[in-house]
């Protein structure tokens, strides 16, 4: 549609154009009206600009205040510890309990294993208790037998030395009536050879000289008698007749009495009876030495200690408690691999990977199923090296998480740094000292602690994105703030090796 300007004053209305009756009607046309919309987006135009401008310009002074104050990375993730669900022995599934993302308590029952065939293992195990211990009953009853046989033996030796004492002393007596016998001999010699001159005279009659006479050759008996019992003594101790050396027929060595035939067969007899007991000695010990010996092994000489003492430490018992302590250690392992049907959760979390079924066989650390951590959960922040010099431990940190956005903000302290960056750390690590070399800035691992954190109400999963800002500017709090290594974790320090002697193989003989 055309339009007409307004006539200028030195322009002749006639000249105009007649207006048609439409464009009568009209409005006349408005030259303000056509050049407002123009002027307005112009107008628009130079106010975005400038709000924009001040926008950059605000952004750029909070960049430029505030850019030393904060370390940041987009390259950090949600870890947590994961705990693999294995039975400790082999056997068929009976029941699964759980599903995958089902949340469990550390103890709960994840999967049971068939229980026959572990309880026929402990009923064995229950039959060789019951034997092993009525072993020990029999050992320890024939152990006290030959304690009882090792007292008589014992009494025996003493009999046997007392016997020989009494024999010597038997001897000096039988010696004192040959002294006694002689004596009378020597009297009856002289009454004799006193009335022989009598008799030619007849001051003694021939009866009275017959009387002497015959006293004489008792006397003579009577000396032979005693002479022969001497020797009988004297043989019987296993001692020649006559001594050796000398007249005296009392002489016999100092330790007969240990070292005659009958002691030392009595001897012999103790120390078979006490090796049964575990106590062995030599036979070149003297009885007197070993009786003495035996009463040391108590301080007071008390014999009942002593024997009860032998008796606790008799081979036969001490075997026996072995056999016994080794069928308990059995019925221990069994009841314990009876209760490792029970597969339970470790820990608190979620199950994941479930890859097991009833009736499946499995085999003892086989992978049943994985536990996630809900509650020990961190963030694994890859900061480039250039960040680094700033970061220490102890530093808060604001994480952004991904899923939340920004209706969700965690607090955080850098609690550690990684020995590596990823390069090497990981599986194969580049060679840099083969090829050409290209320089990229390596990102070490920082883990970040998440503080005061509720999973109930936040729940954090492995795996999600999260954008860490460390606060570098404000002071480091807890444990090794404001330090780069960590310090060293304080535990208990390792058992020394437990010292294993040998029995004793030799003791004092009794």
């Amino acid at each position: 549609m055309s339009t007409v300007s307004n006539p200028g004053p030195d322009t002749d209305v006639l000249t105009q154009p007649k207006a048609t009756p439409a464009e009568t009607r009209a409005d006349p046309p408005r030259a303000e009206a056509t050049a407002s919309p123009e002027h307005s987006k112009g107008s628009r135009r130079k106010w975005l600009l400038a709000a924009a401008a001040l926008v950059i310009l605000g952004v750029g002074a909070v960049w430029y205040f505030t850019s030393g104050n904060t370390v940041s990375t987009d390259d950090a993730f949600v870890s947590s510890h994961v705990t693999l669900a294995a039975p400790r022995v082999g056997g068929q599934i009976k029941r699964v309990l759980v599903e995958d993302n089902n949340r469990v308590h550390k103890g709960q029952l994840l999967v049971q294993l068939d229980t026959e065939p572990f309880q026929v293992q402990v009923n064995i195990a229950l039959a060789s208790v019951a034997a092993a211990a009525a072993d020990l009953t029999s050992a320890r009853a024939q152990a006290r037998a030959t304690v009882g046989r090792a007292r008589s033996l014992r009494f025996g030796l003493e009999h046997a030395i007392q016997d020989v004492d009494n024999q010597i002393a038997l001897l000096r007596a039988r010696v004192a009536v040959h002294e006694s016998k002689k004596a009378q001999l020597t009297r009856a010699n002289s009454d004799y050879e006193r009335v022989l001159p009598l008799a030619k005279s007849g001051a003694v009659s021939a009866e009275e000289i017959d009387h002497r006479r015959q006293e004489l050759a008792v006397a003579r008996s009577a000396v032979d008698e005693a002479l022969q019992g001497v020797y009988q003594i004297r043989v019987s101790l296993g001692l020649p007749p006559k001594p050796t050396t000398g007249d005296d027929l009392t002489q016999v060595p100092d330790d007969l009495d240990q070292s005659f035939s009958s002691v030392r067969q009595a001897q012999a007899s103790l120390m078979q009876a006490a090796a049964e007991l575990g106590i062995s000695d030599s036979f070149s010990k003297s009885p007197r030495q070993m009786v003495e010996d035996f009463y040391k092994r108590d301080p007071q000489g008390d014999v009942d200690r002593i024997y009860a003492k032998v008796l606790q430490d008799a081979p036969g018992v001490r075997q026996a408690e072995a056999k016994l302590a080794q069928a308990n250690r059995a019925l221990e392992e069994a009841n314990l691999n009876l209760r490792y049907c029970d597969v339970v959760a470790e820990i608190d979390g979620i199950v994941t990977r479930r890859n097991v079924n009833p009736g499946n066989n499995v085999v003892s650390g086989q992978n049943l199923m994985a536990i996630r951590s809900l509650t020990e959960v961190w963030v694994d922040a890859n900061f480039k090296e250039t960040q680094l010099g700033k970061l220490r431990i102890g530093q808060p940190v604001d994480l952004d998480v991904d899923m939340y956005g920004r209706q969700q903000r965690f607090k955080g302290r850098i609690s550690g740094f990684a020995m590596g960056t990823g390069s090497t750390l990981a599986l194969l690590p580049a060679e840099n000292a083969t090829g050409n070399f290209v320089k990229v800035v390596q990102r070490l691992p920082v883990r970040i602690e998440i503080m005061d954190y509720n999973p109930d109400v936040a729940p954090l999963f492995p795996g999600l994105s999260v954008t860490p800002t460390v606060k570098v500017k404000e002071a480091p709090t807890g444990p090794g703030a404001g330090r780069v290594l960590q310090e060293v974790v304080s535990g208990l320090q390792p058992a020394s090796a437990p010292v294993t002697t040998s029995p004793t193989t030799s003791r004092s003989q009794p």
